[in-house]
């Protein structure tokens, strides 16, 4: 089924990209490259939320320990 689905969202894909950038290309190019275009985005996309959730993570967690530090600055103290 993932096949399929990447094939049809390639095809979609490459339809739109081609006539975005004003090119003139045959059907079997046209799936090509969006079904390339599909993996690619697919994984920087992967890529990027890996990073992005740990680093959110991260973020977070120094946010939180800031608050925390404000907090008993102000109110403990």
């Amino acid at each position: 089924m993932g096949l399929v689905l990447l094939i049809v969202v390639g095809v979609a894909a490459g339809f739109l990209a081609t006539r975005i950038m004003g090119l003139n290309t045959d059907v079997l190019t046209t799936v090509a490259i969006g079904v390339a275009g599909a993996l690619m985005g697919g994984l920087a996309l992967r890529t990027i939320g890996m990073i992005g959730g740990w680093m959110a993570g991260f973020v977070g967690a120094v946010l939180g320990a800031l608050i925390l530090i404000w907090l008993w600055k102000t109110y403990i103290r």
